[in-house]
Formats: C-alpha cells, sequence, structure tokens
C-alpha cells in the first residue's frame, strides 16, 4: 500500500498544505512533459501521444538505458478497469516494436536529432543497444491511487509477473509556490524483479532484482584508488552529475560487483547504506567514524571539489565478501562492462563467470 504523504510548512505554528486532486490532474501531464525525471531519471524520452496500431494514444514512451521501453499512461478519471485495460492493450503493441519503429517515433518527436544521437547524448553511451525493447515496464501515474486499482496491479504483479507499477503524486499549493510528491505503489526494483515469471519471449535477459555493475574509476591518476575502497568499504564516482546520478540505485541490501574499466572484476560487496556525497561520507577508523574528508589515503577524490554540487565525488559504502588487487582483475571476453557508473547486471554469462571466480557458492 502507498504510503500517505502530507507536507507541513514550519513556522511558529506548524501548518499542514492542502492537497489538490483537481489540480494534481492537470498539472501533471504538463509537468512529466516538461522533465521526465520526475518520474525516473534514468527514463529517456521518447514522445508523447504516440498512436499505435488500433488508433489509440499512449500519453508517454520513455526508454531506459539498456534499451527497453517504458510505457507511461495518465489515469485522468477512467476506472481502474479502463486504465489497466489501456495499459495493457498498450503492451501488447508495444512489445513488437522493432528498433526501426522506436527510432521513427523519436524522430517524430525530436526533428532535428536523430535516435542515436540522443540515447547517446542521454546516457554517456557509445550507441544504443544492438537489440532493443526486450522487455518493457507499464506506468499507471494518478493524482490519486483508488483501491482497486491498487488491487489489481498488485494482483498482475505479483502472481504473473506484469511489469506494472503505478505511481501516484500530490499537488500542494503555498501561495506561489508549487509541489508535488511522489509516491510508488511497489518498489521499481521489486517491480522489474517479478518480470522473471514472464516467458522467455516476454521476459528477454531478466534481471534478479538485486545484482548491479558498478565501474570504479582506477585509470592511474591517483585520483580513485582501489585499494582504499577494498580496505575502508566503498564506491565511488566524481566528475559531474553524469558520473554520479546512477550510485543513487544502489540500495541496502544490493549487490555490487565492481569493475575497473580496461581492466576487469576486483570485487563483490553489499551495499549497506544510500549514496552521500563526500562531505557528508564518513569511514569507520578504529571502530569509529572518521568523516572522509579529514582522512589521509591514496587517492585525492577531487576534494577540491567538496563543495561543488555538481562536481564532487559521491560515494556508497560497501561491505565487500571477496576482492583481489587490481593487477589480478578477471576479464572474459563476452563479459558485461558499461560507460555508466551503475547498471542493473543481469547478463548470465558474466555472472556465471563471477560466481566462479570469486567462489560465491563456497
Amino acid at each position: 500500500m502507498p504510503i500517505e504523504v502530507g507536507i507541513w510548512k514550519i513556522q511558529a505554528q506548524p501548518q499542514k498544505l492542502s492537497f489538490s486532486a483537481l489540480a494534481s490532474e492537470a498539472k501533471l501531464e504538463e509537468v512529466l512533459k516538461s522533465d521526465l525525471a520526475i518520474l525516473s531519471p534514468d527514463w529517456m524520452y521518447l514522445g508523447q501521444q504516440v498512436l499505435t496500431a488500433h488508433g489509440k494514444y499512449i500519453d508517454i514512451l520513455a526508454m531506459d538505458g539498456d534499451g527497453n521501453l517504458c510505457v507511461i499512461e495518465l489515469k485522468r478519471h477512467k476506472t481502474p478497469r479502463e486504465a489497466v485495460a489501456q495499459l495493457l492493450d498498450y503492451a501488447s503493441w508495444v512489445q513488437g516494436l522493432a528498433y526501426a519503429d522506436i527510432a521513427d517515433i523519436y524522430a517524430d518527436n525530436h526533428p532535428n536529432k536523430p535516435f542515436e544521437q540522443g540515447f547517446v547524448e542521454f546516457f554517456n553511451s557509445p550507441s544504443p543497444p544492438e537489440k532493443v525493447n526486450e522487455q518493457h515496464q507499464l506506468v499507471l501515474v494518478a493524482a490519486e491511487l483508488d483501491n482497486a486499482s491498487e488491487r489489481i496491479i498488485n494482483y498482475l504483479s505479483d502472481n504473473f509477473g506484469v511489469p506494472i507499477n503505478a505511481l501516484f503524486f500530490r499537488y500542494f499549493q503555498d501561495g506561489d509556490n508549487e509541489y508535488l510528491t511522489r509516491t510508488w505503489l511497489i518498489d521499481p526494483q521489486a517491480a522489474e524483479a517479478q518480470t522473471v515469471k514472464l516467458p522467455p519471449k516476454l521476459g528477454g535477459k531478466v534481471w534478479n532484482g538485486e545484482d548491479y555493475y558498478v565501474a570504479f574509476g582506477d585509470d592511474g591518476d591517483g585520483n580513485l584508488v582501489w585499494d582504499d575502497a577494498r580496505q575502508y568499504g566503498f564506491v565511488v564516482a566524481d566528475g559531474g552529475r553524469w558520473y554520479t546520478r546512477t550510485l543513487e540505485q544502489l540500495k541496502p541490501g544490493a549487490r555490487v560487483f565492481a569493475c575497473i574499466p580496461k581492466c576487469g572484476y576486483v570485487g563483490v560487496g553489499t551495499v549497506m547504506a544510500s549514496v552521500q556525497p563526500i562531505n557528508e561520507f564518513c569511514l569507520e577508523v578504529d571502530g569509529n567514524p572518521k568523516p572522509f574528508l579529514e582522512l589521509k589515503l591514496k587517492g585525492y577524490y577531487m576534494r577540491d571539489q567538496a563543495d561543488n554540487l555538481d562536481q564532487r565525488a559521491c560515494f556508497v559504502r560497501v561491505e565487500w565478501q571477496k576482492t583481489v588487487p587490481k593487477e589480478q582483475a578477471v576479464w572474459v571476453k563476452g563479459m558485461y562492462a558499461n560507460q555508466n557508473t551503475v547498471t542493473k547486471l543481469r547478463n548470465k554469462f558474466t555472472l556465471e563467470q563471477l560466481e566462479q571466480f570469486f567462489r560465491l557458492q563456497e
């Protein structure tokens, strides 16, 4: 069940801001079209009001970094049955879209930029995946989520592995200031992991809901140093939001496989805490927490940018299960690698190789 959200204005006497469902319905589509990152910073906007072969229009179509499609439908004043049925109908059409179809949709909504260029710029990737649309996600967006919609979505996800979720917003206004709050019905990671129940034709390369690839940028320049990370238990990225934002995917309990680009995999461990910037991050030294900026380590970690919100290093604390020195990194042709700092690790061959190398079954 989604959590009810309230906002209070702190003053002499706390004042609760009122929620407006009517205003939310009017605002949602306008806001989402202007900034899809409100839904997810990892979804690239493909188009809006996308015409299907059945004569219906998808409100918003997006794509994630793996080339999978995200179908976003605003509930508006539809009944629960109508809204969910609409999403499933769109899914039946979306699953048949080929690379060329997706490129055409993007071109219709971005007349001055080809799909390939848009993908490269958004995901900081050398090119789009050769195979796209191996999976898709269905998201119902509403100002309020009624009990019937909640029951239907949970039933489809829990029992049949349908990749469906719901997101509801609350709209608040305080004078000239306007606010939106966001709540998922199902944790997005758990919802995606449910697709393992789908038959191969629909499921594609499924993700187990817990494994992540993490690129550790120890390129020998002395800035990020793997030896520090091994000793103190962390992964890190710096140099701009392109590199640090994906660290936000890592939540406590997730399993990470650290890979030094152009070198190989060097460690596997469990995430212990969510991402923190360098000026808030602490390490445990002799049983006591110490601010990272007060420690003398081998790496520099762009310390001079600690107060720069866009450039500063960000860290995630990890409890390592197995690590090896950089010189002993494992790499086998065909293993997964990616230029983004964090991506979901769903490559079966890579996981098999890593389980063997790190002796994870022992």
